[in-house]
């Protein structure tokens, strides 16, 4: 199972590796996919946006899980979302791994579409 696991975030780092020219980071991730659900791109974002991006990236990822659920957008087009039911409590290792499985099933879903 561990080794599945790793396997499967190797192909996500590898997938964006390639298209963005260097391994991304655990927030590089969070910002792309942040980006990916506003589907606004702009040049230059503020440091609050990138914030915000990484946000919806992350309230996106875990209402795959049912933590949280889409209330809607604002008239700018940003998504917003409710707590449905807490996260648990994690270490940074527990919640690392927790994200990253998130965001396997998120590229996974993603290339299903």
């Amino acid at each position: 199972m561990q080794e599945d696991f790793a396997q499967q975030w190797k192909r996500v780092e590898d997938m964006l590796t390639e298209r963005f020219g260097k391994k991304p980071n655990m927030e590089a991730i969070l910002f792309l996919i942040g980006i990916q659900e506003l589907n606004h791109i702009k040049k230059k974002f503020t440091k609050e946006q990138k914030q915000d991006l990484m946000h919806v990236a992350t309230c996106t990822l875990l209402s795959q899980s049912g933590y949280f659920e889409v209330e809607g957008r604002d008239k700018d087009g940003w998504p917003h979302f409710k707590e449905v039911q807490p996260v648990p409590k994690m270490n940074m290792l527990e919640q690392e791994r927790f994200l990253q499985e998130h965001i396997i099933a998120y590229f996974d879903d993603l290339e299903g579409r």
